[in-house]
């Protein structure tokens, strides 16, 4: 290699550190470079043998043949320090490309399937800070480190047995992080990229917009996507909150308390000339249906054209290597040819049946169980209301509410642990087949933990005043701990906590500040986050009839919350690794399954409403014949939900021709091989044929 240059455009400020003649070397003349650009941070044990730190490094640098990742690695400050710095030679970024199923531009403009043999046709394919995002390329990394697989059973020098011992096949990067030798492994940051990034994302003084494509290209397509849907969401709330503030301000409302059972007998409806002809809440129901409706299906088209401009909607993993935590038998894969750990599916599948369903029902009835403590509080705390009719009892009203509250958040918090573990023990393959099983056992559990509540109450105790309170209770909650939670905590921790790390100046040795970056806590995932905007969505569609305020207090949250998810992000935690995806996986099923359930619970909370009981009431119909109406509208209205799902495409029309596109000439290339692979066949000679 020859003399280091100062990067360019995009390129890191860590080059500074890594002088050429401490890189490992490549052999492909193509990915000889003079600039080298550090990706990734690998944070050792301290107690690490300079042995055992160049053996992994040799490994690293190791063609893929041999088990390695076939990447550049460096030193760091010398081989008895605590750090490996990793970069990506030319190829390997490209051969990583076409695994992942990335779309790049080709020639004529259009987006198209990458193809290593065809690399020449696309464009800045000679640059790879252009042809790449950042994200992107740290990932590739990430994904070749994951791909390291011992070719057969050997020791890690300078580590003891049996931690030093591995078996054929088994994952290097996972055993070194059982083994306690790898502390982290970290995407580096770009400090003139990120502060970049903060003025145009959480630093802008406009209320609106976000730089999306940036977010794309500095953190991955998981962080863009969720961000591009709290920016979506957050707009869509601004309808379902003028309409709650004209109901609040500018309708009558319907008093619930008349039409409550006494006794186990309804009341009869007073009659008030002054009552509007249709109900509000009748109106915020059938409002909250369509709009659940309308909101899911425009956002998945909002979804298809960002995986179209991101070039992530043909993406493929079913073939890939295994996930780094699967493990199992050592045999060949009979779809790849290849040999794996190998592990059947009827295994999976038992453990899934026998621990991972009997825990999850356990869990479920800890809900029972709170659930039932919630009421006998609620009724404790009435009577003894009632019994001194004194107003200073009042908020005692809201304690068993506030109480359930938090142990309902208490005992979210365990179930998250206990559900990955269930899930790592099913050994899932796929890392995509492993969020999903995850996703699915907080998802569950997390409906029934927040929300049946709301649902006895609603349709069995059919107690509206109720109903209203404790939905009031856990929106004003939860907006209180989330300003705290999203706002004064990280100003705190990184105002005192974390300021020590920023004091480093620009002219400080770049082993500070790769330590600095390695200090920072590991960013905890999206998940908290996902969880939060699904419990909003139900309460906002599911149950916004009864408290017409659920959107505004929403939208107020969450035009906080867009700034200080994003501070957090860039200033309090290690950067992510993000994975290229092509929408938000499960969690998009989840606020389509919410949206669907939202017409059944809003045609029932309309029967309960007093102007509908009223009508009935007038029409002397029975309770058998309101319940066969009530059924009746409920098919039609999810009628008119499917019919609006037809109408509006899941994918704008031309995100489909170029999809279609895309499979055509991949079709025609596949075409082109395989009649050329039969014109080799056919000009060997047939001795050459039967020695094949």
């Amino acid at each position: 290699m020859t003399s280091q240059k100062e990067p360019q455009g995009e390129s890191s400020t860590l080059t500074k550190v890594t002088g050429p003649s401490s890189w490992s070397r490549v052999s492909c003349p193509c990915c000889i470079s003079s600039h080298i650009e550090p990706l990734v941070l690998i944070q050792l044990a301290e107690s690490v043998q300079p042995i055992t730190k160049q053996w992994i490094m040799s490994m690293i640098s190791a063609p893929v043949k041999a088990g390695g990742a076939q990447l550049l690695v460096h030193p760091g400050e010398d081989m008895k320090g605590d750090m490996i710095v990793v970069a990506a030679p030319r190829c390997t970024l490209l051969r990583g490309t076409e695994d992942l199923g990335l779309c790049k531009t080709y020639q004529d403009g259009n987006m198209t399937a990458f193809s290593f043999d065809d690399r020449d046709n696309f464009c800045n394919i000679d640059d790879m800070q252009k042809f790449l995002t950042l994200a992107e390329r740290q990932y590739i990394v990430k994904y070749e480190l994951d791909s390291m697989r011992a070719m057969e059973d050997q020791r890690i020098p300078g580590i003891p047995t049996p931690k030093g011992k591995l078996k054929a096949r088994v994952s290097i990067l996972q055993k070194l992080e059982k083994a306690g030798v790898i502390r982290n492994v970290t995407p580096l940051h770009d400090q003139k990229l990120l502060t970049a990034l903060g003025k145009q994302w959480y630093s802008q003084k406009s209320l609106w917009g976000q730089p999306l494509d940036s977010i794309h290209a500095y953190f991955g397509g998981t962080i863009a996507y969720y961000f591009s849907f709290l920016d979506y969401y957050t707009l869509s709330l601004f309808p379902p909150a003028i309409l709650g503030l004209f109901i609040t301000f500018f309708l009558p409302s319907a008093n619930f308390s008349s039409g409550n059972k006494s006794n186990g007998e309804p009341t009869a409806l007073k009659d008030d000339d002054d009552q509007p002809s249709v109900s509000s809440y009748m109106v915020q129901a059938v409002f909250s249906m369509l709009w659940s409706t309308i909101f899911m299906e425009l956002w998945k088209r909002r979804s298809s054209a960002l995986s179209y401009r991101w070039g992530t909607f043909n993406l493929a993993e079913q073939f890939q290597e295994p996930r780094p935590g699967f493990h199992g038998e050592l045999g060949t894969n009979p779809v790849t040819g290849r040999l794996e750990p190998l592990f059947p599916d009827w295994k999976r599948r038992l453990r899934m049946g026998l621990v991972s369903v009997p825990v999850v029902g356990v869990f479920l009835g800890l809900v029972v169980m709170g659930m039932a403590g919630f009421y006998f509080c609620e009724r404790l705390v009435s009577n003894w209301h009632k019994g001194s009719g004194s107003y200073f009892t009042v908020p005692l009203l809201y304690i068993p509410s506030i109480a359930h509250i938090v142990y309902t958040n208490v005992l979210g918090n365990i179930y998250r642990n206990v559900a990955l573990q269930l899930t790592e023990s099913e050994n899932h393959r796929e890392e995509s087949s492993f969020d999903y099983h995850h996703t699915t056992k907080v998802l569950v559990f997390t409906f029934f933990n927040n929300f049946a509540v709301l649902f006895h109450i609603a349709f069995f105790k059919e107690d509206m005043p109720l109903l209203r309170k404790r939905l009031a209770s856990l929106l004003i909650v939860t907006q209180v701990v989330n300003q705290c939670t999203e706002v004064v905590v990280p100003f705190l921790v990184d105002r005192f906590l974390t300021s020590a790390d920023r004091n480093l100046k620009e002219d400080d040795p770049e082993v500070d500040h790769l330590q600095a970056q390695g200090s920072l806590p590991a960013f905890p995932g999206l998940f908290a986050e996902y969880i939060e905007l699904l419990v909003q969505f139900g309460y906002l569609s599911l149950f916004s009839c009864v408290y017409p305020l659920t959107a505004p207090l929403l939208l107020l949250n969450n035009l906080t919350e867009i700034r200080t998810d994003a501070y957090k992000l860039c200033k309090l935690f290690n950067k992510p690794f993000s994975a290229p995806v092509a929408n938000m996986g499960v969690w998009q099923l989840a606020f389509e399954v919410l949206s669907f359930i939202s017409v059944v619970s809003n045609c029932w909370l309309l029967l309960l409403s007093p102007r509908v009981k009223e009508l009935t009431q007038e029409a002397g119909l029975s309770s058998s014949q309101v319940l066969v109406i009530a059924v009746i509208v409920e098919h039609v209205l999810i009628m008119v939900k499917m019919i609006l799902a037809f109408m509006i495409p899941d994918e704008p029309d031309w995100v489909r021709i170029k999809r279609e596109q895309i499979e055509y000439h991949s079709m025609q290339a596949l075409k082109k091989q395989r009649i050329k692979s039969s014109r080799v066949d056919d000009k060997l000679p047939p001795k050459a044929k039967m020695g094949e």
